[in-house]
């Protein structure tokens, strides 16, 4: 990591040491999309003037990064300005002391997987399905085997969640609004996420709920998997009638 490199690094990271900036910062990173400085200030607890000061600090330091737009859903003239709005950047942060590169020895795995093709590629899908079966066993036998249907999926969105997937509960299923491997599904698209659909499904069989899938369902800004719960998506049953007598 060059110098410069390593200095804007630690300058982003250092400005979410002060509180109301990390509480805005987190709030955005947990709403998932875009947010406005008024919905912000009420998410943190702070004014809307003090909200907007840090916002911006946050956008300076490379964190958040600002669009415009109008909330109204209207156009042309009346319809107000565009909102500023604010969303995490898809710049990643990562300091090493001294400096590692991970990232590289993946690159290098990645590209001579693709380049072996064929045997070598399934041995990763099998590889990775393992892994995630003993990560969704772990999270199994923490629960028990009595655990509630509620329990389940909170245990599946806490292991998630500690693998930086960053899980949110959308319509029944478990979207992931981050994908830990992005910088190297960038450039390794098809091997990246055959392998991490191969991981979740392998964790969803080690928890051993069975109305759950993982699926490939790539959205923008998320991870291209999600866990469908075939038990949210079927329709409701229709009460039977009775025939009244005479």
């Amino acid at each position: 990591m060059a110098l410069r490199e390593l200095e804007r690094q630690i300058a982003g990271v250092a400005a979410l040491e002060e509180p109301a900036r990390r509480a805005l910062y987190l709030h955005v990173v947990e709403r998932g999309g875009a947010v406005s400085r008024d919905q912000a200030a009420k998410g943190a607890g702070i004014s809307r003037a003090l909200a907007a000061f840090h916002l911006d600090k946050l956008v300076e330091a490379g964190l958040l990064v600002v669009e415009f737009r109008r909330l109204t859903g209207r156009s042309g003239p009346g319809a107000g300005r565009p909102a500023k709005l604010y969303r995490r950047s898809p710049d990643q942060l990562a300091i090493s002391l001294p400096p590692r590169s991970y990232v590289l020895a993946a690159e290098l795995f990645a590209g001579a997987l693709e380049r072996a093709g064929g045997p070598a590629t399934r041995d990763l899908g099998q590889g990775a399905r393992a892994t995630g079966r003993q990560l969704g066993e772990a999270a199994h036998q923490r629960l028990g085997a009595r655990a509630s249907r509620e329990r389940q999926l909170a245990a599946v969105v806490a292991a998630l969640q500690g693998l930086g997937y960053e899980p949110t509960m959308e319509d029944g299923e478990v979207r992931l609004r981050n994908c830990p491997f992005h910088a190297l599904a960038e450039r390794h698209r098809g091997l990246v996420c055959g392998a991490n659909l191969a991981l979740l499904q392998g964790f969803v069989a080690g928890l051993g709920i069975p109305d759950v899938q993982a699926v490939l369902d790539p959205r923008p800004g998320m991870c291209c998997v999600a866990l469908r719960s075939e038990r949210a998506r079927r329709p409701a049953r229709r009460p039977r009638r009775t025939r009244r007598a005479g």
